[in-house]
């Protein structure tokens, strides 16, 4: 069975979605809205007003203008110089996708903004931004950045104006998940999140984020790729019923039964008058100023001397927090995608020597084995199918432009995930097509160690992700080389496959707790030349080292054979070959049952003990 044999991708694309030629036309319909509207420069940032990763086509606004397409990035349009800022997962990719004549590609810290975003606005100039975009958080951050360079004025969206073809807002149906799925019910994740508006006196709190609105109320829809949200904001008052605000074309009578007893419905356009009622009462009013765009907390503040109770997002722990039913999705997921993971690999070793695999066919052969699993309804992001060099752009996007023949001999890296009805999945393999030279058994011995060492370890309560993050690059260190992204991300339960407040980087300051997950993905990336990257997902637990739950560890869901052939045995010591063999011997115990004939045997062999 050749690449050719599989039916097109349903749930992902490999349309060219970048020009670079659009960028000049467009800074130039641009500009002129500026002009118009009176100001020296005007922010572009990649979200929308409800700040989560992904976004509709209809506020894809910075790719519109720069043609970039990354999943974080900001441009700022001066009236002579433009930049777009990006953090290093996108060092690689923003210059080949940008025209680079007209806008110049910066890095920034990932989060953060940059301090030279002053350079592009005149001294005394005035900087645009839309407060629908842009939060309190980072207009506070942007002010210091500036230094009294410039002053910022809300405006109208500027690139809306401009964008003749702008696609419609998403009208995807709604879900409501039932309790074998949430493992909680709406009024009970509602009383917990009042407990903790309590200990604030807050008398309402707003929320704006899809994921923890459809956590808390158990919804999920189809309004963003990949992730299974329904867009809408929420008012939620110390008692009594919530206000769910959606786009009106969302408000059915469906919507409004499966929300009966449970919440109010109203249209998002009766949102601003109903905060600014809240306003006028001199209410305390908890937002997250992460999240909460400013015209939201402006709205709320600007008609009163109402409290704003800035605070993050409640909702976000007791989200992480994956609970019993969860978990049991979860694991029932990664069982699922284990077997098409499992029948892709043995796919894949039998035809990438051939040297007729290409990225495109790569990537629409894993989606077809995973669309004859159950409970598919999406993957969870495009998949990331690099071969060669095009493995060290780090989220590398193929297309049908950039689509690269597979030559044996090259590394193949593959970055994948689904969204089962279970729960969410998210997957990394390097894999091997022929002879490895001595360096890249080297890298991926490292790389894999790294892997090792972060799930082996076990470590006190109160512990962070920026205190593991080193153990994943120690064996890089020693040689001298590094990853230029964070080691791991937190992950929802059939909700978003990069979830906060938690992960394995330097910017994660918040301790893991039972029921948490992440992934585990060091790296490392030759520019030019090959991407090794080696990724599973892990859920805290408590360990019985330690005694009375004082220390955690990690149990790994991801179930898939890691290549054996691209290891450097000499590197591994006792405990860490240790682990690998348990670890393939589950995978086998637990995948293996479900295939038959030639893949069981791939499956017992990329499983055998070193």
């Amino acid at each position: 069975m050749t690449d050719s044999d599989f039916a097109p991708t349903v749930y992902q694309s490999f349309d060219i979605r970048t020009d670079p030629k659009t960028v000049a036309p467009r800074l130039k319909a641009l500009r002129a809205a500026m002009r118009e509207a009176g100001v020296d420069a005007f922010l572009v940032p990649r979200t929308d007003a409800h700040r989560g990763e992904m976004v509709p086509d209809s506020e894809a606004r910075l790719a519109y203008v720069t043609s970039f397409t990354g999943s974080a990035g900001l441009a700022i349009v001066g009236t002579k110089k433009a930049a777009l800022f990006v953090d290093g997962r996108y060092t690689l990719q923003a210059p080949a996708e940008t025209d680079t004549k007209l806008i110049t590609v910066l890095e920034a810290s990932q989060g953060g903004l940059s301090p030279k975003l002053a350079d592009f606005v005149p001294k005394g100039g005035k900087l645009g931004f839309d407060p629908w975009l842009h939060t309190p958080s980072e207009l506070a951050d942007l002010e210091k950045k500036l230094a009294g360079k410039a002053t910022l004025v809300p405006v109208a969206n500027l690139v809306d104006q401009t964008w003749t073809d702008r696609p419609a807002p998403p009208n995807a149906a709604i879900e409501f998940l039932g309790h074998n799925r949430a493992g909680k019910t709406a009024p009970d994740k509602l009383a917990e999140i009042r407990a903790t508006m309590g200990e604030d006196n807050a008398d309402a709190l707003v929320l704006t984020v899809p994921e923890s609105i459809n956590w808390l109320f158990n919804l999920r829809g189809r309004d963003v790729p990949h992730v299974p949200v329904v867009l809408c904001f929420a008012l939620v008052p110390k008692s009594g019923m919530p206000t769910l605000f959606f786009n009106k074309e969302k408000i059915t009578p469906e919507l409004r039964h499966g929300l009966e007893g449970l919440a109010k419905v109203a249209d998002v356009a009766t949102m601003v008058a109903a905060l600014r009622k809240l306003g006028a009462g001199d209410k305390r009013v908890m937002l997250d100023p992460a999240t909460v765009p400013v015209a939201v907390a402006n709205a709320i503040s600007g008609v009163s001397e109402a409290k704003l109770i800035e605070r993050r997002d409640p909702v976000l722990l007791p989200k992480a927090r994956k609970n019993e039913a969860e978990l049991a999705g979860m694991r029932e997921a990664h069982k699922i995608d284990g077997v098409a993971m499992a029948r892709f690999l043995h796919w894949f070793d039998e035809e990438a020597p051939k040297g007729k695999l290409d990225e495109i066919g790569i990537a629409t052969a894993l989606e077809s084995f995973r669309r004859e699993e159950s409970g598919l309804v999406d993957v969870s992001f495009d998949t990331i199918s690099g071969a060669g060099p095009n493995g060290a752009v780090i989220h590398y996007r193929v297309d049908e432009k950039t689509n690269r023949q597979l030559k044996p001999g090259e590394l193949m890296l593959v970055d994948s995930g689904a969204q089962y009805l279970s729960g969410t999945t998210d997957i990394t393999r390097t894999m091997f097509t022929g002879k490895a030279t001595a360096e890249q058994k080297d890298r991926f011995t490292r790389v894999l160690r790294g892997m090792m060492a972060i799930s082996m370890t076990r470590f006190p309560k109160g512990t962070t992700g920026a205190q593991l993050d080193v153990l994943a690059r120690q064996f890089l260190w020693e040689d001298g080389v590094n990853y230029n992204h964070g080691t791991g991300h937190g992950v929802g339960a059939f909700l978003s496959v990069h979830e906060g407040p938690i992960g394995i980087s330097s910017r994660y300051s918040v301790p893991f707790e039972p029921g948490m997950i992440t992934s585990n993905e060091p790296g490392y990336y030759k520019a030019g030349a090959y991407g090794i990257r080696i990724e599973n997902l892990l859920v805290v637990q408590e360990s019985s080292v330690g005694g009375e739950g004082k220390f955690l560890e990690f149990e790994t869901l991801t179930l898939a054979p890691i290549d054996l052939r691209l290891i450097d045995e000499k590197q591994l010591s006792g405990p860490e070959k240790a682990w690998l063999n348990a670890y393939h011997k589950r995978v086998f115990k637990e995948i293996g049952p479900q295939l038959k004939g030639e893949a069981k045997a791939w499956l017992k062999e990329a499983t055998r003990e070193i």
